[in-house]
């Protein structure tokens, strides 16, 4: 009887897992719990090279976002203690209106999301349940590691997006607040800081997502 509910366990947390990655690469798919950041500010004048160079930073960072889901369901699939596992799926719940977010102001700028998501979904989520696999302290510090690497890369948006693109500038703020209090989160609960070769190769990672996001 206890395998039979085993087996069940097991196809539901599947069921959940591929409604979870339809909800996060179907465009449309994601609602966000907070209002964007953006819907109370103006919609700036952009010619086509700003709204160009505005849509492929705002790319990136939706393409991160789906990486932070897949990340987080990963973990929560493979976390040994409960409350672990409860905290990685709030903080990819949090995550999901950074997702519905970035979306919208895609589709403000006339664009899309990245070609390659599914590919990047996929990776991430299998890098997400290996961290699961290698304990909770681990798990729990790539999460600080990925968010602190997250908030460079805001940082550096906010310099490089259009100097009068305030809506793009507003979501990518309360961003980098919300990735910064995760990061703190995960430490704080006892996340492990990584190796030095871990890191890079997530730095390495990143990238390759970043230069192929921007484009496709």
């Amino acid at each position: 009887m206890s395998e039979q509910h085993s087996k069940h366990n097991s196809l539901d947390q599947l069921i959940v897992q591929f409604d979870q990655a339809l909800r996060t690469l179907i465009p449309g798919s994601s609602t966000a719990r907070r209002a964007s950041p953006a819907v109370n500010v103006p919609e700036a004048e952009l010619d086509a090279s700003e709204r160009k160079r505005a849509a492929g930073l705002m790319r990136i960072n939706h393409t991160g976002e789906v990486c932070a889901q897949a990340l987080y369901q990963g973990q929560a699939l493979t976390a040994k203690l409960p409350d672990i596992r409860q905290a990685m799926e709030e903080a990819a719940q949090e995550e999901v209106d950074h997702l519905a977010w970035c979306e919208q102001r895609l589709q403000d700028l006339d664009s899309r999301a990245s070609l390659l998501n599914p590919a990047w979904y996929a990776m991430s989520f299998g890098l997400g349940a290996a961290a699961g696999l290698a304990g909770d302290k681990w798990s729990l510090g790539f999460v600080a590691e990925t968010e602190e690497q997250v908030c460079e890369h805001l940082k550096e948006h906010l310099e490089r997006l259009p100097a009068n693109d305030e809506k793009s500038k507003a979501v990518l703020q309360q961003m980098l607040v919300d990735e910064k209090v995760h990061g703190d989160t995960a430490r704080q609960a006892g996340g492990a800081s990584l190796p030095l070769p871990v890191k890079l190769g997530m730095q390495m990672l990143s990238v390759v997502m970043k230069r192929t996001a921007y484009r496709l």
